[in-house]
């Protein structure tokens, strides 16, 4: 069962993890989606913006081409005009009425060619600004193009990176979801069995009550009859009493403590939530850490909440060592419950560690009433949170002490009365009702500051994700320290009830007679297991007398018997090492025996072929067959031969010879003979000793040198499978900057061919305005002509 609860924790802790990941997924995507919006329509913008810059590019290209068909004009007026002038000139004689014709029409031409002009002038001015402006807007609409382009970029890798962790995260979940149903079922499995040996079980349980009602009311019925004397009449000398060992109980202690632990490891997962969010929100707002520098105040408060992990997993490891201890076959009462000592230590750490960060909490909130844009409305709910926060460490500080004073009775007897636990369990739960209303309204101020700040204008979506996880952490705080005030109210009476007590007494169960019930259940099971065993037949009180008399003897002894057995077991160790030692140089020396037979089998096959040709090779026969045998055997044969024989020793061995004047110079230059053969034998083999040495040196050193090749090879074959890497992304990263400049020049390529269409088709125009206006101009002129 505790794999099972531990199981669907894990499991409810990752499904968690999974809708927080979910829920910031959908927040990022949010903005991404309004990014790309913004970037759309700005794109539209920027188009349009294109658009109009084209109009006014055809507009000046029209208004170029009409400044200069008027200056043409101007140019042929003044012509007309010095021509008109030399006319005038030539024709003063003539009579007055042309001249004057000649000055008003150039008055015409003064009046005409001067308003051109200025309208020229007044075109130009407007061109000019309308350039400029629209190069500002231009200039303007690219920096902001290119500021979204670059915020759409992070945003879009931060989605990706989300997106995958996304994804690792998924997969991580079906492999642990299908890693769960694998253990349910096998759970499944086991729980079938167990219920099928539970059946079993109470079949056994069944008959055995029976059994053992039939044996109470035997023994009751024995008791009655044969035992007048009962001590339980009086409680003052009954203190030794013992009580039974209730399985019951443990078995509710077990099961309330591990939904406890359940709670706990809740309870922990949202206090390291708060603290983490809350850290992250002291580098958010009021200022942005990535902007400005935060304040000193804030940076301590941050430092200390990055610390939080140190003094709030510790809750968890010591209620966990604290249920692990909890089993069927202990005794739990406060007295005996001594890992409840180290949950209360840790506890106190953290409570201190409440203390320690609260005056932070309160400058923090401070800081924000501070604020250029903080509102009345939101300084007082910065004011109703600081009052929360004093209440929630001030709650903290009293289950701190409830607990401290649960925890006495494991390490000092009588610490606590009887009479005081249960009040001390009330007041406990009473606290923990008192700190989930604390949390709550915490949690509810909080909501509501998160509404207030989302109205100020200088709110960033990091603020937002940030509170919106806070808020979430402080939801789930609230929801744990509700279930657990919950369950400590529910298993109140379960709490405040004896569970164990001696019959007849009031006073409180101490570690030694726990454990004195913890030996009695022992030995009643024992005896249980024995009654169903057949009982073995008396012995008479004499014959019991003198086996214990043997027995003591016999304990007396034991240990002198227990160090000869010791010291037996060495020497046989050390004989039998000593016999594996001389097994191994028996067969070393067998091998060296052997070595020498066939060195001598050689020696003689070698004398033999030295001494072929001889002339006395009778002799030289027999001394190299008396090189084999001993010297026993050389007199048994030549007493048998019936002739008297020398013994000849020297550095290369042994020579049986028969004495005879003419063999004497014979054995000597054998001798010398065999010895020079054999010293020529001794330096060929002494060379070729030397030159396998130098080629295993040489062999050695060349190996040395190939491994450090190979070490080198390998440091080398690693920095070259990394260049490659880098070649690859850089490979990649030029296909994704060609792409993009080929899809930047089609752009450019369409634009233009757009452009010159445009353009074809103002020319088309010009040459026909041109052409209109040469057959104008030539109509004038034969109409000036006919004048």
């Amino acid at each position: 069962m505790a794999n099972v609860t531990d199981l669907q924790t894990k499991y409810s802790k990752l499904a968690q993890e999974y809708s927080k990941l979910r829920a910031q997924n959908q927040v990022l995507k949010k903005g991404v989606v309004d990014e790309q919006a913004n970037s759309a329509s700005l794109k539209e913008q920027l188009k349009q913006r294109d658009q109009s810059l084209r109009k006014q590019e055809q507009e000046m290209d029209s208004l170029s081409f009409r400044n200069q068909q008027l200056a043409k004009r101007v140019e042929l007026l003044q012509e007309e005009l010095a021509a008109s002038e030399a006319k005038g000139r030539k024709g003063k004689s003539k009579g007055d009425s042309p001249s004057q014709h000649g000055l008003q029409t150039q008055s015409v031409f003064n009046e005409d060619l001067q308003k051109k002009i200025e309208e020229n002038e007044r075109l130009h001015i407007q061109f000019y600004e309308a350039d400029e402006q629209h190069k500002r807007q231009e200039a303007e609409l690219r920096a902001r193009l290119e500021e979204l382009e670059k915020n759409s970029e992070q945003h879009q890798a931060i989605v990706d990176g989300l997106t995958t962790k996304y994804m690792e995260t998924i997969e991580r979940l079906q492999s642990d979801k299908a890693r769960l149903e694998v253990k349910t079922q096998t759970l499944e499995r086991e729980a079938k069995e167990c219920r099928m040996r539970t059946e079993e079980c109470q079949q056994q349980l069944r008959r055995c009550q029976a059994e053992l009602n039939r044996q109470v009311k035997q023994s009751s019925s024995v008791i009655q009859e044969k035992v007048p004397f009962n001590d339980t009449k009086f409680s003052e000398y009954n203190s030794l009493n013992v009580p039974p060992h209730n399985r019951r109980h443990q078995l509710k202690a077990r099961d309330v403590a591990g939904q406890a632990l359940s709670f706990i490891q809740d309870l922990v997962a949202a206090l390291l939530n708060f603290h983490s969010y809350t850290e992250q929100r002291v580098h958010i707002y009021p200022l942005d850490s990535s902007i400005e520098p935060i304040s000193p105040l804030n940076q301590r408060f941050s430092q200390y909440l990055h610390e939080n992990a140190a003094y709030v997993r510790p809750l968890e490891d010591s209620f966990l060592q604290l249920h692990q201890s909890i089993t069927e076959d202990t005794v739990t009462v406060l007295e005996t419950v001594v890992k409840l000592k180290s949950f209360a230590d840790n506890f106190s750490t953290y409570t201190h560690f409440l203390q320690k960060i609260l005056p932070y909490q309160l400058k923090s909130l401070e800081e924000e009433c501070e604020a250029p844009l903080c509102t009345a409305a939101l300084t007082a709910k910065n004011r109703e949170l600081q009052s929360d926060m004093k209440r929630v460490t001030s709650v903290f500080e009293k289950l701190q002490s409830y607990i401290t004073l649960l925890a006495l009775p494991s390490v000092r007897q009588d610490a606590l009365p009887q009479s005081s636990t249960s009040a001390v369990f009330t007041q406990l739960a009473a606290c923990l009702h008192s700190l989930h209303d604390a949390i709550k309204e915490m949690s509810k101020h909080y909501n509501q500051k998160a509404g207030l700040e989302q109205e100020l204008p200088t709110v960033t979506q990091k603020l937002c994700t940030t509170t919106e996880c806070l808020l979430g952490s402080l939801g789930s705080l609230t929801s744990s320290t509700g279930k657990i005030a919950t369950f400590f109210s529910n298993n109140l009476d379960f709490f405040t009830s004896p569970g164990y007590s001696p019959r007849g007494s009031t006073v409180a169960l101490n570690p030694l007679q726990a454990e004195n019930m913890l030996a009695n259940k022992k030995r009643a099971a024992a005896y249980i297991q024995a009654i169903k065993k057949p009982c073995p037949q008396s012995v008479p009180y004499k014959e019991a007398l003198s086996n214990r008399r043997i027995l003591t003897s016999s304990t007396e002894s034991r240990e002198g018997l227990t160090q000869q057995v010791q010291q037996s077991q060495e020497k046989i160790a050390r004989l039998e090492q000593e016999k594996e030692h001389w097994l191994l140089e028996a067969q070393l020396g067998k091998v060296r025996l052997e070595k020498e037979n066939q060195r001598i089998a050689d020696l003689e096959a070698q004398l033999a072929v030295a001494l072929g040709g001889s002339p006395d090779s009778r002799t030289s026969a027999t001394a190299a067959s008396t090189l084999a045998q001993s010297h026993e055997e050389a007199e048994t044969e030549q007493k048998a031969a019936g002739k008297e024989t020398t013994l000849c020793t020297s550095l290369v061995g042994m020579l049986c010879t028969t004495p005879s004047i003419e063999n004497v110079g014979d054995e000597e230059s054998r001798e010398q003979l065999i010895k020079t053969h054999y010293m020529a034998r001794v330096g060929e083999l002494t060379t070729q000793l030397q030159i396998s040495d130098s080629k295993a040196v040489h062999f050695h050193s060349e190996c040395r040198a190939l491994a450090k090749r190979l070490a080198i090879a390998e440091k080398s074959r690693e920095t070259l499978s990394d260049d490659i890497k880098l070649a690859n992304q850089n490979i990649t990263h030029l296909q994704d900057e060609l792409a993009t400049t080929k899809r930047s020049y089609e752009d450019q390529l369409s634009m233009m061919s757009d452009h010159l269409c445009s353009m074809n088709e103002t020319l088309s125009k010009q040459r026909e305005e041109i052409d209109t206006l040469k057959l104008g101009s030539k109509g004038n002129a034969k109409k000036n002509k006919g004048r």
